[in-house]
């Protein structure tokens, strides 16, 4: 500051005339106390900068999380149009003379090459491909939609007697029905559970009655079977999610791409009967994670 030429040599004269003896030691804690208001403030500034920074750079990794799955939607329709026509580039202009000319006028324009204006042979030559086909996105969890639900009612297939029907609360507008298979050593849902349900299947009708969810069960080798459970406080709708495979999953999972039958082979219960994928668990965010209720050591499937 300017004014410390002036006022801090009339503020130490003061001191040294009220204190000759203690005056200068007044003096230098006034300053040093001056310094640490300072360094006090420029810290308190930097730390709302960082705080700043940190919602900045959270916004950011959104954002890009966003922009890589529009990318991956866009390499996919890309690869589905080279697979439907691999020799014609998307959007390429095609016009009367352009088809004319691509079309052989004789037989004998077939042996030496194609030909082109004046009845001279163009030399044949492979086309190279507009849109080389990539290789389809990493199959792993994220791309399913897990959801907890809440079982409303059980009732027996009308038309199938191995079959029974669940309608399962995902917290939509309406339940969704699950069609499942009866097994004799097979504990059977209850009315008002909870369970773990994969939502993104292609809905279908099995005998007549709407599939629109799969139910998550765990699987012994010795046979039995049972719902893996969301953990306690888990309300219908809650996303099951894994740490170490962030992301949204697919809207609907589309049958040649078989994601399902590719993660399905890593999903297992541990020692510890947690439900887990490559050592990643089923986790409820702030609940806590899914578990197999007395088996361990065993498999997981949908039915």
């Amino acid at each position: 500051m300017d004014s410390d030429k002036t006022f801090h040599p009339s503020l130490s004269a003061a001191l040294m005339k009220l204190d000759p003896e203690d005056g200068g030691r007044m003096m230098e804690y006034f300053q040093t106390h001056a310094l640490l208001a300072r360094e006090k403030a420029l810290l308190q500034a930097s730390v709302r900068e960082q705080k700043k920074l940190l919602v900045e750079n959270g916004k950011l990794k959104k954002d890009i999380e966003e922009l890589r799955h529009e990318l991956h939607d866009k390499q996919r329709r890309r690869v589905a149009k080279a697979v439907l026509s691999p020799n014609k580039p998307a959007g390429s202009p095609t016009s009367p003379a352009a088809a004319t000319a691509s079309l052989p006028t004789s037989s004998a324009g077939l042996k030496g090459g194609r030909k082109v204006a004046g009845g001279q042979k163009e030399d044949k030559k492979a086309a190279p491909e507009a849109y080389p086909i990539r290789a389809a996105p990493t199959s792993d969890i994220s791309r399913l939609d897990l959801r907890v639900g809440r079982i409303v009612s059980v009732r027996g297939h009308p038309l199938a007697a191995n079959l029974t029907v669940q309608d399962v609360d995902v917290g939509e507008k309406a339940p969704r029905s699950v069609v499942s298979k009866r097994r004799p050593d097979d504990v059977q849902p209850l009315t008002g559970s909870l369970a773990v349900l994969l939502c993104n299947v292609k809905a279908c009708k099995v005998k007549g009655v709407a599939l629109q969810a799969r139910l998550l069960r765990c699987f012994q080798s010795d046979g039995a079977v049972e719902l893996l459970a969301p953990p306690a406080g888990s309300n219908p709708g809650d996303r099951v999610t894994f740490l170490n495979y962030p992301g949204e999953p697919e809207r609907e999972l589309k049958a040649t791409q078989r994601v399902w039958d590719r993660v399905q082979p890593s999903l297992r219960v541990d020692a510890q009967g947690v439900a887990n994928y490559k050592g990643c668990g089923f986790q409820v965010k702030g609940k806590g994670v899914c578990r197999a209720p007395s088996l361990t050591n065993c498999t997981i499937g949908c039915t």
